[in-house]
């Protein structure tokens, strides 16, 4: 079993300095390796159809690279889990966590406790752009918390960089699409739906009705 996690946002508070309103993280998961390695084939081949030589990122894309992209992965098994915060309606969560990584490691334990019951012996990879120290702790926190009495729902952490892997770049445009569509951003419908049955559970907190 494969998982690639990926955020959008950031998961600061100080909204007066830039921070984002939404901070979102999503799993995509590959129960097996085999279908894992035909995903990533066919992204690859994409990328040879498109005369594509960059790396395929969903902010950066256009819209026609975006749904070319998602057409193409669509078919093969994966799904999908996120989680979205709504920073400005939970500004009291500021006082609770002491960093802004202590906050990034409560809202990925959120996404993984969602989908702790398909995970077993998982391999985990995290992109490896950004502060090394903090990908490396949040390694050995997702195993602490994951791995209970004989039941190891992860087995591995790796860090690898999205421009050489395309099923981070994968991630990336799933949690994209998330982060996009609790915005009501331009086609984020249509992107979703495209991919959307490969969705297992998203939840918006607080909920958008609340």
């Amino acid at each position: 079993m494969l998982v690639f996690i990926d955020e959008s946002g950031d998961p600061g508070f100080k909204f007066d300095k830039g921070s984002s309103r939404y901070f979102t993280i999503a799993l995509v998961v590959f129960e097996d390796r085999e279908n894992a390695i035909a995903c990533d084939r066919r992204i690859e081949l994409l990328r040879w159809e498109l005369g594509w030589k960059g790396e395929f990122h969903f902010y950066r894309n256009s819209d026609n690279l975006r749904r070319d992209f998602l057409h193409a992965v669509s078919p093969y098994h994966f799904f999908y889990y996120g989680i979205v915060i709504d920073k400005e309606r939970q500004r009291h969560m500021a006082k609770q966590y002491s960093s802004k990584w202590s906050f990034y490691h409560y809202v990925c334990g959120l996404v993984f406790e969602s989908a702790k019951d398909k995970l077993l012996n998982a391999t985990v990879v995290i992109d490896a752009s950004g502060n090394f120290a903090f990908r490396r702790e949040l390694a050995l926190h997702l195993r602490r918390v994951m791995n209970t009495g004989t039941i190891k729902r992860i087995s591995k952490v790796k860090m690898q960089r999205s421009g050489s892997n395309n099923l981070i770049q994968l991630a990336d445009y799933v949690v994209g699409i998330i982060n996009r569509s609790v915005q009501h951003k331009k086609n984020s419908d249509v992107y979703r739906k495209i991919i959307y049955h490969r969705e297992i559970d998203v939840r918006v907190w607080p909920p958008m009705s609340q």
